[in-house]
């Protein structure tokens, strides 16, 4: 712990998911990991707006994306203009990203600006998150472990209720339930789980059901 009080801090955004000619209205949770003074913002889904009232006043130390859909980075490169802080995205995603911010042929496509890759980390305020790759959902889908915080952020990887969608492009059932059991499986029981949409969890709770 620090300080200046290590915690996080979490908002719901509205909006929508596209992929493979069909769009959805959607929820997306904000997570912000940080203490009075820095920290790091979780995904960037929907509007800048929503994640600065969650940010405040702080230093934003990195955008870390948990994968490339739409609804998880589609407004990364306006925050990152707003709060000066780097991108990180796994490069496995690099064909998701190009969906929503442009290819190698568009001049004005964006990129992330760090990768990401498993077991590196990333310290903020104080404590460390360590990156777990667990593809699946999507081929660059990451975790983020929190130990300090007694917790872990999976995005779409793992919900309430189980593992994530499998069913469009880029995405395979049986590599993201052997994601999940060699990654989130490995932590203890009692470790609440952050999703990208809906309720908390546990890891207990969750290796119950798969």
């Amino acid at each position: 712990m620090t300080d200046h009080g290590l915690r996080i801090d979490h908002a719901v955004s509205s909006g929508t998911f596209s992929l493979d000619g069909e769009t959805f209205e959607v929820d997306n949770n904000i997570w912000v990991v940080g203490d009075d003074n820095e920290c790091i913002v979780i995904d960037a889904p929907h509007s800048v707006d929503d994640i600065l009232a969650v940010v405040g006043d702080r230093k934003v130390r990195a955008i870390v994306c948990t994968h490339a859909h739409d609804d998880h980075v589609r407004v990364a490169p306006a925050l990152r203009e707003r709060v000066a802080a780097p991108i990180l995205l796994h490069p496995d995603d690099r064909p998701l990203w190009e969906l929503a911010h442009g290819g190698p042929d568009d001049v004005d496509a964006y990129l992330w600006d760090v990768d990401l890759a498993d077991s590196m980390p990333i310290e903020v305020a104080g404590t460390t998150l360590t990156v777990l790759h667990t593809p699946g959902h999507a081929p660059g889908a990451v975790c983020l472990s929190a130990p300090d915080l007694g917790c872990v952020f999976t995005g779409d990887t793992l919900f309430q209720g189980g593992p994530g969608a499998t069913g469009r492009s880029y995405s395979d059932r049986s590599t993201l339930e052997q994601s999940i059991r060699a990654k989130l499986f490995a932590l203890p029981d009692d470790t609440v789980v952050h999703t990208g949409h809906g309720d908390d969890t546990t890891i207990g709770a969750e290796r119950a059901g798969l």
